[in-house]
């Protein structure tokens, strides 16, 4: 039985390999009549071609059109000529190779029939041939080539007839041309169509079918796409034909299609505007009378939603271009449809820059055109963009993204658009008429018109960087002219382009800086003058003129009240207070040639000018602090309300930028795809952070990074304030009297930020549909201000203010550190019994001395951590730091103190002030005054009458005490070396 099995399976495995083979063989040999059918094919193909060239196309080449048209169409021929030697050369090439093949008896495949493996080769090569014979077409090439060979074709008419069966003495040349060119080529497509179908019916299933079906795809593709054209081609010719030479000699290009006719399928133009529509393959021509209007169809844009606008009983499509809109209306919706298809299709093939293969597809299928674009555009009709020249991007008719515009005289703008207007950010450069130079500006846009934060580089060497409203400076900026030639510098409020509120001005010739109220470009209203050799007086000015009566501070801390004039010359009735306490009132002359001379009555009986006189402080009154720098404030408010949307951060936040290059890093980063491993500070992300950092300690930490950050809303703001600050009070503004000014406006703005933090943190509540946390530690919005942000910003500030106290203390510090000085000469035992300092409390253990040494000159040796300790009082700007070192001198003080009486002793007040005194002797701060001061005046208002407060005010004590000693003992202490 087993072996009748396997029997039966050895002869069911023959017969199954014979039918194989069998199946095979029959594969082979369908692929070997494919291949001899191929060759057949091509043989009388090359034939035919063969003919054309010699009988026809050679002919037409010797031509010698003198015309200019004739010239044209005779480039056209030679065109075609080419292709077609090039479709003739493959045709030729691929079937000497099939040929050599069959003579060698080897076996076929699929591989052998080209016209599948090389199909795309042979399709671009017809494709391109037959767009030049349309084109040839289009321009009645055949008609113009008969005419000027009239009588040379006469001898051609039998050869023309070995190509067309039905060809007679009356038919056409042109038309006999036209068939012979381009009928043989038709064929033998179909003959290939035909062959390969053939050989696709044999074909098991698999890659080598696949192959093949695709193959016959393409083809049948080419055969559409060729009677497509033809039929375009004669479609356009017809056109050309019925219109006039005036249009026809415009409108007329080879490569030019018709595509549809309001003729054919009837609709019609708003307004009675045109007599006939032309849709072309690149433009779309609308006709009436003697005159047309063309319109690119790459800045076309085919809207179908525009029932509104169309008579009742009219369907129609609104046509947009970058100047002007206008209807086209059907009475059939059919007749829309068709119109509405065809426009699209057209737009979307132009702009892709060629044609669908085939024209129109097989069912009509096609995409609709984008309607965001790239193109170049040149604005003809009246308006802003007259005469310029637009590239960049395109949105519904109007240029729309980034791009650019160029104008004859010289105008370039280079940014952002929206709906057809400058939007956002851009620079734009405007030529000077006088001069060979350029005006830049270099600003946020809105809705055409310059809006926002922005830097202006002028051709006359000026530089503007603020805020623009309206095309003119509005807000706050700076205007600095660079040149030799009289250099200054303002920094303030604008309005309308001019000068307007409150403002410093700098003249850097004179050595001035006016700090005070503009109107119209002019010093006008109170002002203060700084001069760079210390004078300073306050004034009312009007149109740049001083009036009235002012207070003139001299630098030797005279002080003079009444009239002056320009050059700082005494006029008429005036108080002069010297410094020396004396009083001098009555009527000042200045005569040429005389001096000063004055009528009045001087008082001797004061010993010494009063403080509140010589250190007077200026612009209080006349400068609410509340009132300066409001334009700063007005545009980070205004970015709160509305919405803090990010594209319009840097148009009201961005003058934290300082230069050009500092601008186009900030647009950068703005629209660049960052990392994750970068720290955002996307809009959004700050104001979701916001939320998460409402905790005392999570809010101090997240302030600080803030602050110090340039692309936090808070940090611009800083720095905002910090230019504004160093403008008034850096170098020549450096005047003690001003220290209050100052101080008051550092505490407004931390006063400001800690304003614009709630805002900040109420609109991110506000997005999340939460409430604000009502304060549950009883504090004010100034005592958190105080508390919170003004240590964080101080150091943003504090050379300039802490540089108004050293000269405001300057006085106090001199004769301090003379005590100093003074007391530096004793060693320390000396010291102590000096300061009346209990002698059970000394630190004699910490000095390694024997007892005849213990009154020696050796110094600096008692409470030496308590004095190192209190030496770091210089090191940090913060007011709370400054505190908690004065805090760890005294528990330095008092643990040396418990060491020495061996117990823990708290020190009485009395005790207390004679150590402190020695440790700031041995400290030799400098100027310790405006060291108190500052920290008093900065301090957090929540340290007043506490253990803080106790100590400062025990300092302030020492430091007085030291200005007011007399040191009798100092000629009966040993002082010399040599002792």
């Amino acid at each position: 039985m087993a072996g009748t099995a396997l029997q039966l399976r050895t002869i069911a495995f023959n017969a199954k390999r014979c039918r194989l083979r069998q199946l095979g063989r029959k594969l082979d040999m369908c692929t070997a009549e494919a291949t001899a059918s191929l060759l057949q094919v091509e043989e009388t193909f090359l034939a035919c071609l063969a003919r054309i060239d010699a009988l026809i196309l050679k002919p037409l080449l010797q031509a010698d059109p003198s015309d200019q048209k004739g010239k044209e169409n005779f480039k056209l021929l030679l065109l075609l000529n080419d292709r077609f030697q090039a479709l003739w050369n493959l045709t030729e090439e691929n079937y000497r190779i099939l040929k050599q093949k069959c003579s060698t008896s080897e076996s076929f495949c699929t591989q052998d029939v080209y016209a599948v493996w090389k199909g795309d080769l042979f399709l671009s090569l017809y494709i391109q041939y037959f767009v030049t014979f349309a084109n040839y077409v289009v321009v009645h090439g055949f008609e113009h080539a008969t005419k000027s060979k009239s009588e040379a074709w006469k001898h051609h008419k039998t050869v023309l007839k070995q190509f067309l069966a039905g060809f007679t003495s009356e038919t056409s040349m042109s038309l006999a041309l036209y068939t012979v060119l381009h009928k043989p080529l038709r064929d033998h497509i179909e003959q290939y169509i035909l062959l390969l179908t053939k050989l696709n019916e044999v074909l098991k299933e698999g890659s080598e079918k696949d192959v093949v079906t695709s193959a016959i795809k393409e083809y049948v593709k080419l055969e559409s796409f060729i009677r497509q054209v033809l039929d375009e081609a004669c479609f356009t010719k017809s056109l050309w034909e019925s219109l006039g030479c005036k249009f026809t000699d415009m409108l007329c290009v080879p490569e030019r299609r018709l595509l549809e006719d309001s003729k054919n399928l009837h609709i019609s133009a708003s307004t009675n505007r045109s007599d006939r529509i032309l849709l072309f393959d690149d433009v779309l021509v609308l006709i009436q009378g003697n005159s047309f209007q063309s319109f690119d169809l790459k800045l076309v844009w085919v809207d179908e939603n525009c029932s509104e606008k169309s008579a009742p009983g009219l369907y129609g499509l609104r046509i947009i271009t970058p100047e002007e809109t206008f209807f086209l209306s059907a009475k059939d919706l059919q007749i829309k449809a068709v119109w509405q298809w065809k426009l699209n299709q057209a737009v979307r093939q132009a702009l892709n820059g060629k044609r669908d293969f085939p024209l129109w597809g097989q069912t009509g299928e096609g995409s609709e055109p984008p309607s965001c674009r790239f193109f170049t555009y040149v604005f003809r009709l009246e308006g802003k963009f007259k005469s310029a020249s637009y590239e960049g991007e395109w949105h519904g008719g109007k240029p729309h993204g980034k791009g650019t515009l160029k104008w004859r005289d010289g105008r370039n703008h280079v940014g952002d658009f929206k709906e057809g207007l400058e939007h956002g950010f851009g620079i734009c450069l405007v030529p000077r008429r006088s001069q060979d130079r350029y005006d830049c500006y270099k600003c946020h846009w809105y809705e055409g018109k310059m809006r926002g934060y922005g830097i202006c580089e002028y051709g006359n060497d000026m530089v503007y960087k603020g805020y623009f409203k309206e095309n003119v400076r509005q807000g706050f900026g700076i205007l600095e002219n660079l040149s030799a030639e009289n250099p200054f510098k303002y920094t303030g409020q604008w309005e309308n382009d001019k000068k307007n509120g409150y403002g410093v001005w700098e003249d850097k010739d004179r050595g001035e800086r006016y700090i005070g109220t503009w109107l119209n470009d002019h010093k006008h209203g109170q002002g203060i003058v700084v001069t760079q050799s210390g004078v300073c007086y306050q004034r009312t000015f009007h149109a740049d003129k001083m009036v009235g009566s002012g207070i003139l501070l001299l630098e030797d801390d005279s002080v003079y009240e009444g009239n002056f004039t320009e050059d700082l010359t005494f006029v008429g009735k005036g108080k002069l207070s010297f410094a020396n306490g004396f009083v001098l009132e009555g009527t000042f002359t200045n005569k040429l040639g005389q001096g000063l001379q004055t009528h009045g009555i001087l008082n001797t009986s004061n010993e010494q000018l009063d403080d509140r006189i010589t250190k007077a402080q200026l612009g209080l009154e006349e400068f609410p602090v509340e009132k300066r720098w409001k334009g700063i404030y007005d545009q980070f408010l205004e970015f709160i309300h509305s919405g803090c949307k990010e594209e319009t951060e840097e148009s009201f936040t961005g003058f934290h930028i300082q230069t050009s290059k500092e601008l186009r890093k900030s647009q950068e980063y703005l629209f660049c795809q960052r990392g994750t491993e970068d720290v955002s500070w996307k809009i959004e992300d700050i104001l979701d952070e916001l939320v998460q950092h409402q905790g005392l300690e999570s809010l101090q930490s997240y302030l600080e990074k803030a602050l110090k950050s340039s692309l936090h809303p808070l940090g611009k703001l800083l720095k905002a304030l910090t230019i504004a600050f160093q403008a008034t009070y850096s170098g020549i503004g450096a005047n003690r009297h001003l220290l209050t000014m100052a101080q008051e406006e550092v505490k407004y703005y931390a006063k400001k930020i800690w304003e614009f933090y709630q805002g900040l943190l109420h609109l991110a509540l506000e997005q999340k549909g939460q409430l604000p946390a009502k304060c549950v530690d009883g504090e004010t919005s100034d005592q958190k201000a105080c508390s919170v942000v003004l240590p964080l910003i101080l150091p943003c500030f504090y050379p300039e203010l802490f540089m108004l106290y050293m000269l405001y203390h300057e006085r106090e510090d001199d004769l301090y550190c003379q005590g100093i000085v003074d007391l530096s000469l004793f060693p320390d035992i000396k010291l102590l019994e000096f300061l009346d300092v209990q002698k059970h409390l000394w630190p004699l253990k910490d000095l390694t001395l024997t007892t005849n040494q213990r009154r020696s000159l050796i110094k600096d040796k008692c409470f030496l951590s308590a004095t190192e300790c209190l030496q770091k009082l210089i090191t940090t700007v913060d007011p709370r730091e400054k505190l908690v070192i004065l805090q760890k001198t005294y528990e330095e003080i008092e643990s040396t103190v418990s060491r020495v009486v061996e117990k823990d002793y708290k020190l009485p007040m009395d005790d207390l002030l004679p150590l402190l005194m020695y440790v700031v002797s041995r400290a030799k701060i400098q100027h310790l005054g405006a060291e108190i001061h500052l920290i008093r005046d900065l301090m957090d208002p929540t340290n007043q009458g506490g253990l803080y407060d106790f100590l400062l005010t025990a300092l302030e004590s020492c430091y007085e005490h030291i200005q007011r000693m007399r040191l009798h003992q100092r000629e009966n202490c040993p002082v010399t070396h040599s002792s």
